[in-house]
């Protein structure tokens, strides 16, 4: 099966807690891999509000990641946070078998 080269293979399922996240810097791009009711989200690593790397080790509720440190809430499926304002960048993800890839999005930060 030929995969669009822009996807980029992270892991395995295996790797992935249930509702637990894990980190991944991919072309010092830090990135939140969540694995929730058999889906997996990626989203960006970092908080907007203090910028900050810590998204992975959010907790899990309601299709929702919250950070840790500011208690701000992101969907796991867009990124967005509550009322559809921009909150995180989300990477699609394609599986393979048992591999998870992610589609590496280019984007200029500008904080």
């Amino acid at each position: 099966m030929l995969i669009d080269k822009q996807f980029i293979k992270i892991c395995t399922i295996d790797d992935l807690k249930e509702n637990l996240g894990k980190r991944f810097i991919i072309d010092n791009s830090e990135i939140a891999v969540f694995k929730v009711e058999g889906e997996i989200y990626a989203l960006s690593n970092i908080c907007p509000h203090q910028k900050s790397a810590i998204i992975f080790d959010g907790l899990i509720e309601c299709g929702k990641v919250i950070c840790p440190a500011h208690g701000w809430e992101f969907d796991l499926a867009t990124g967005n946070q509550a009322g559809g304002r921009r909150g995180l960048t989300s990477y699609p993800v394609f599986i393979h078998g048992r591999d998870v890839y992610i589609k590496m999005i280019e984007k200029d930060i500008n904080w």
